[in-house]
């Protein structure tokens, strides 16, 4: 059963780039002045690779968060970066600095990351429990930033800000893609690379310290790395909820193994759910693309609960 969806989940990735509400000749592909060209490789092909990739990220964070805060409930925006980038697109789209709306996202996710260690470093509190309850504080007030911002502007830009805060995977060229490409990957290298210190803190702190971890250092690289990626991630696709979440808990219950060894499975079936539903999204008839946020949510809340329902059974 389990290769049956490496093969089905392959097999999605391959047959994803020729779906979509615009039909395209197989036979025009590779003719380089044709209309399917420049649809299949610049448009189609550049989404499902960014898709793949930016639900990788977020699978793999979300599993990582929720062994480093011991909360199943814990998320790769828990700690308010994506709030952050959201107030900086939010801001450049006010203020018509529309050519760098990526680059606000970015710097409002930063200042994030910033703000939050140098707060628990005066604080001298280092614990997660701390880092977790001044991310929350973050995100209130930007909450309430936010707001502001959405009273200063027009219904064209309160139109735009709501657009970027339900997720979007409209992208044009690979070159579009490559932030969150290298992002993705440098967030899977470093945390396969502390796959042992992992496996450590999900006993215990006490444990991890005892077999000569430095758990201040792991938590802060891990957390600075997933962090930095998720900025990277929601300055240009904006925040998409419920993959980080739902994704890891499936292959919790499917598999049966601790977060040391779902590293891989959540980054690969993660980025294939994003593709899946943004297929949905896609092909639905309507005369827009639905916010990839609003499908992430609707097809994985109801699979979700019945994964619980069942284990509960069990």
């Amino acid at each position: 059963m389990k290769y049956l969806f490496v093969i089905l989940s392959l097999s999605l990735l391959f047959i994803a780039p020729f779906f979509g509400q615009i039909d395209i000749s197989l036979s025009q592909i590779n003719t380089l002045t044709s209309i399917d060209h420049k649809l299949f490789w610049d448009l189609r092909i550049p989404r499902v690779v960014v898709a793949f990739f930016t639900g990788g990220l977020l699978g793999l964070s979300g599993l990582v968060f929720q062994s480093l805060f011991r909360n199943p409930m814990s998320t790769p925006f828990t700690l308010g970066v994506a709030s952050g980038a959201t107030l900086g697109t939010a801001f450049a789209i006010v203020f018509s600095f529309i050519p760098f709306i990526a680059l606000f996202g970015f710097f409002g996710a930063l200042m994030t990351i910033v703000v939050l260690f140098t707060i628990t470093a005066k604080l001298k509190a280092y614990e997660t429990s701390s880092l977790l309850l001044v991310g929350i504080a973050l995100s209130f007030f930007y909450s309430a930033a936010l707001m502001i911002l959405f009273y200063l502007s027009d219904q064209t830009q309160s139109y735009e800000i709501v657009r970027f805060t339900m997720g979007s995977l409209d992208v044009v060229g690979m070159r579009s893609v490559i932030p969150i490409v290298v992002a993705s990957i440098l967030l899977l290298l470093t945390t396969l690379k502390y796959k042992r210190e992992i496996k450590l803190l999900l006993t215990s702190y006490d444990n991890a310290f005892l077999k000569g971890m430095d758990v201040q250092r792991v938590n802060t690289i891990l957390l600075v790395s997933i962090s930095m990626a998720i900025g990277v991630a929601v300055s240009i696709t904006g925040p998409i909820g419920f993959v980080g979440l739902i994704i890891p808990h499936i292959l919790k219950t499917i598999y049966k193994r601790s977060a040391d060894q779902l590293l891989l499975l959540s980054f690969f079936y993660s980025g294939v759910f994003l593709v899946f539903c943004d297929l949905v999204a896609r092909n639905l008839g309507t005369s827009s693309d639905v916010p990839i946020g609003v499908v992430t949510s609707f097809l994985g809340g109801p699979f979700f609960i019945y994964l619980l329902v069942r284990r509960k059974k069990q």
